[in-house]
């Protein structure tokens, strides 16, 4: 028995397994993002190909993504967060971040997926990219408390 690479901690078989090989369809957009990374670990790339809007497909690089997908090392798959696409919707995001190693470097892929469904069967239609945070430096005075919480004034503490 294989747990599932999507994360879920469930057996393969029970899991994405059947929605890959077409045996269940997803009944949520979650649900076939979790398969479609799991196609990924396991070079599925028809289902990778099948799960995506038709009227998406256009420039799709079949061999290219299976060398990706078969050279990469998949590290796991992280759930942030999902609007609607539940099994009464018709369209739904799921933000994810999918974690693995590309020439031995480690790399996130953090995006907002997001998904639509037609005649019941969901599809990933497209996804957008999330941005890192920029990082913001609050200037602390000489006189202002230290913020490594020592109670003592920045310029008597860590600011020396």
């Amino acid at each position: 028995m294989t747990t599932c690479p999507c994360g879920s901690t469930n057996p393969y078989s029970d899991c994405c397994e059947p929605i890959i090989k077409g045996s269940r369809p997803a009944e949520t957009a979650e649900q076939l993002m979790r398969a479609r990374y799991s196609a990924y670990t396991r070079t599925e790339m028809d289902f990778v190909f099948n799960s995506t809007d038709p009227a998406n497909r256009e420039g799709y690089d079949h061999d290219g993504t299976r060398a990706w997908a078969e050279n990469s090392e998949w590290l796991g798959l992280e759930i942030i967060g999902t609007v609607r696409g539940g099994a009464a919707d018709s369209n739904g995001e799921v933000e994810f971040i999918a974690r693995f190693k590309e020439n031995g470097t480690l790399r996130e892929h953090h995006e907002n997926a997001l998904f639509t469904r037609k005649e019941g069967i969901w599809y990933f239609s497209d996804g957008v990219m999330v941005k890192p945070k920029p990082i913001t430096v609050t200037k602390v005075g000489r006189n202002d408390p230290c913020p490594c919480g020592s109670g003592q004034k920045y310029k008597k503490c860590c600011g020396k």
